[in-house]
């Protein structure tokens, strides 16, 4: 028996990284899975993909409504699209920094509150948002992408507040370094030994890792947990 028998998740960013670890992860457990990224994403009989740009309003609405359509209800949604892109406070452009907070904060907002309608309705709910140990501490050459990641954690706590009533519960992951393609786009060779090797564990985070705390989030294991951060960074931001 599965942790989600029958649980119905809407994930974001889907594609690759620590989405696709999560979607795997969720399927074996017994989810029904709604998978939406901006990427191609692949096609299977038990599953409804969705192409979601997640800074589109009208998309958010459509998309949560094909996921009711389909499994008649929704009762997680994991916020997990993002992009991190690193440079110095005076090399920051506008352009960057907006297309930032569009992506990282904009689009959790639009997620929490097209899915909010439904998981109140229901009375019951699990909302999930990737911030980041960038949303925890600060760092240089990294102000547009922890801003948002700061957003995501305030944000997350406003929600909790609003939706616990509903027996709704808003939480946030913070992952530190992960070995996927977001990060390795940013630190290569020396550099990205250099970040594994001040974590205190001594690595990067798996995808796995990330998308198991994702899994206690998902599930009724986490049922008197809301509005918290949930930290896996191998110790980064004690350190």
């Amino acid at each position: 028996m599965g942790k989600l028998d029958g649980k119905v998740v809407l994930i974001t960013g889907s594609a690759g990284g620590i989405g696709a670890a999560t979607a795997k992860l969720f399927a074996s457990q017994g989810a029904h899975l709604v998978l939406a990224d901006v990427a191609p994403l692949p096609a299977a009989p038990d599953l409804l993909t969705l192409h979601l740009d997640v800074t589109d309003e009208a998309g958010w609405t459509a998309a949560i409504d094909q996921a009711v359509k389909r499994f008649g209800r929704l009762d997680v949604l994991m916020n997990n699209a993002g992009i991190f892109k690193m440079a110095p406070l005076e090399e920051t452009s506008v352009a960057m920094f907006e297309q930032t907070v569009r992506i990282n904060q904009l689009g959790v907002f639009l997620g929490m509150r097209a899915a909010a309608p439904v998981m109140k309705a229901q009375g019951a709910g699990s909302i999930i948002n990737v911030s980041s140990v960038g949303g925890l501490v600060g760092s240089p050459n990294n102000i547009a992408y922890s801003g948002t990641k700061w957003a995501v954690r305030g944000m997350t706590k406003c929600a909790a507040t609003e939706l616990a009533p509903f027996k709704v519960r808003v939480n946030s992951i913070h992952p530190g370094g992960v070995d996927t393609p977001m990060l390795t786009a940013q630190f290569q060779g020396a550099a990205l030994a250099g970040v594994a090797a001040g974590t205190p564990l001594g690595r990067l985070a798996t995808a796995e890792d990330v998308a198991a705390m994702a899994l206690f989030l998902a599930s009724d294991d986490s049922s008197y947990s809301t509005g918290s951060e949930f930290v896996c960074d191998g110790g980064m931001s004690m350190a």
